[in-house]
């Protein structure tokens, strides 16, 4: 065995621990910034409900969020992250320091000059990403268009932030770049308590404060960037060979990444077709599905990233695929029982958080609908987030794309198919964009599975189906409990909020004691949810 190999055998108990442990991290302080982000959604249907105003703000957040999604979280790490891991263990420091220098100066040249036309062509971007308001000429279309040019700088500011995070993460430092999102939150909190009543529609005190965020969150990260001595020097030089090279990997890994993102933002395009409301439905419903997907699937795919492109560079294809199976059997174990209390108890939830103020029971009732078309696809939002490394850790942004491309005409698809009737004879076309999302995320998932199986990298390790079958009947007895346990929707309308909060909290707890006690008794131990060293 080569010495570099011998080495990564002897730390692998280690690294396996570490893995667990940075989830753990990682989870926490994003958990905390979940929480936190209810809690702003809480604040936000207080003061906007779902009504016109909220639709602008929503679709002029979404726009330059969605494309955070792309640079910040998805096509950019997923490329940076293997090049820098690679200079981290084949180069020295000062060139290590070089590629940073040169990445910041291209990342934020080409953001900068974007950001500027897409101010100046706000009114474009409010007629493209929701064409229904322009042809009907809303008035919420030009609250959008102005809404737009105060937001888009955000995305700016929060790639630039990605960018630190993407270094924070591959030097090991993970609780950082997992916090920062807390200042998001914390800044529209207070944007709608204070700023709110000082405008004459307080939507765009909540556009204002994304803006302020942004600038929050990329000064936070510069002093832990200093402290590894990295603060980079901006120099454009597309020339230089790392440089080049991610940016061929995120050309294509922007859409093979972001495929479900694409197919949410495709729904607000496609919503504001439909009557007033029908995206902040969407909103509130996504924004709950967004919970256990960010607590979970994404800081499992923010720690798996760098150890699987650490493998790989190294050449330890077994370790390369019990990171893969641990990260499955992790998600696996939180996924499926989530998605199944989310569809139990999807409308006491609603009411619990947002049903107050602006925001009204039927749109509480509409929401619940949404909520449970997307909690069906749960599972397969939290697997894109792990198999998606599996492709990128090993510098293979083409098959992601293709496969992408198949799962969003699948989604267009299953749009028309679903929109159409139940728009026109119940009035709920949203549910449709809902369950065509779902479905077409299961579509991605098995070609993406697939493609990793045919490729050698990744095949269930033993003990597998045990697990899934374990996992499966302990949601199912979670359910039955949940479901004997439940009050009346009459009940909980009738509740304040102090009354609500009381009785979901011991619900939710009575249904996760009750699936992890199943699961015990069926076998399950922690052994089994551990990387095998």
């Amino acid at each position: 065995m080569s010495q570099p190999n011998a080495n990564a055998a002897k730390a692998a108990p280690t690294k396996a621990a570490g893995l667990l442990k940075s989830s753990a991290v990682v989870g926490a302080m994003t958990m905390l910034s979940r929480v936190l982000g209810l809690a702003r959604d809480v604040v936000i249907a207080n003061f906007v409900g779902a009504s016109a105003a909220a639709d602008a703000f929503f679709v002029a957040f979404k726009i330059p969020n969605f494309m955070r999604r792309l640079f910040a979280e998805g096509a950019f790490a997923q490329a940076f992250v293997p090049v820098l891991s690679e200079y981290r263990s084949q180069r020295s420091h000062a060139e290590v320091r070089a590629l940073l220098d040169r990445v910041a100066g291209a990342l934020g040249g080409i953001l900068l000059l974007f950001t500027l036309l897409a101010v100046m062509a706000a009114p474009l971007l409010g007629a493209l990403f929701a064409p229904g308001w322009y042809m009907q000429a809303e008035a919420k279309y030009l609250l959008a268009t102005e809404m737009i040019r105060i937001t888009f700088p955000y995305l700016l500011l929060i790639s630039l932030t990605g960018f630190a995070g993407a270094v924070l993460n591959s030097y090991g430092r993970f609780a950082v770049p997992a916090f920062t999102p807390v200042l998001l939150n914390l800044s529209l909190i207070g944007s709608a308590l204070m700023a709110a009543p000082l405008f004459e529609e307080p939507a765009f005190a909540l556009a204002w404060g994304v803006l302020l965020a942004g600038l929050i969150q990329f000064v936070f990260q510069i002093p832990f960037i200093h402290a590894l001595k990295l603060t980079p020097r901006p120099t454009w030089d597309l020339q230089h060979e790392g440089v080049r090279r991610i940016l061929l990997l995120m050309g294509p890994a922007i859409f093979g990444v972001s495929v479900s993102q694409i197919n949410l933002l495709l729904d607000t395009v496609l919503a504001s077709f439909l009557p007033n409301g029908s995206v902040s439905w969407l909103y509130y419903s996504d924004r709950l599905v967004e919970l256990p997907l960010g607590v979970f699937a994404i800081a499992i795919s923010t720690v798996i990233l760098p150890a699987l492109s650490r493998h790989q560079a190294n050449s330890s294809p077994r370790a390369f695929a019990h990171t893969m199976d641990w990260a499955m059997r992790m998600v696996l174990l939180i996924a499926v029982p989530a998605a199944v209390a989310l569809v139990i108890l999807a409308e006491p939830i609603l009411i619990t958080l947002f049903q107050r103020g602006e925001m009204t029971p039927a749109d509480v009732s509409m929401a619940t609908l949404s909520l449970r078309a997307y909690s069906l696809g749960l599972l397969a939002f939290m697997m894109i987030k792990v198999l998606a490394p599996g492709y990128y850790s090993r510098q293979d942004t083409k098959t992601p794309v293709a496969i992408g491309i198949k799962a969003m005409v699948a989604n267009m698809i299953l749009n028309i198919a679903f929109v159409v009737p139940l728009h026109m004879y119940w009035q709920i076309g949203h549910v449709g964009l809902a369950l065509a999302t779902s479905l077409s995320a299961f579509l991605n998932v098995a070609l993406l599975y697939s493609g990793l199986r045919k490729a050698g990298v990744y095949q269930p390790l033993v003990g597998m189906l045990a697990t899934v079958l374990r996992i499966s009947l302990a949601a199912v007895v979670m359910a039955l409990a949940l479901y004997y346990l439940l009050p009346a929707t009459s009940q909980w309308l009738a509740w304040n909020w102090w009354q609500r909060a009381l009785n979901i909290l011991p619900l939710c707890a009575a249904g996760a004691a009750t699936y992890f006690a199943a699961l015990v008794l069926m076998g399950a131990r922690p052994k089994h949810f551990r990387v095998q060293a």
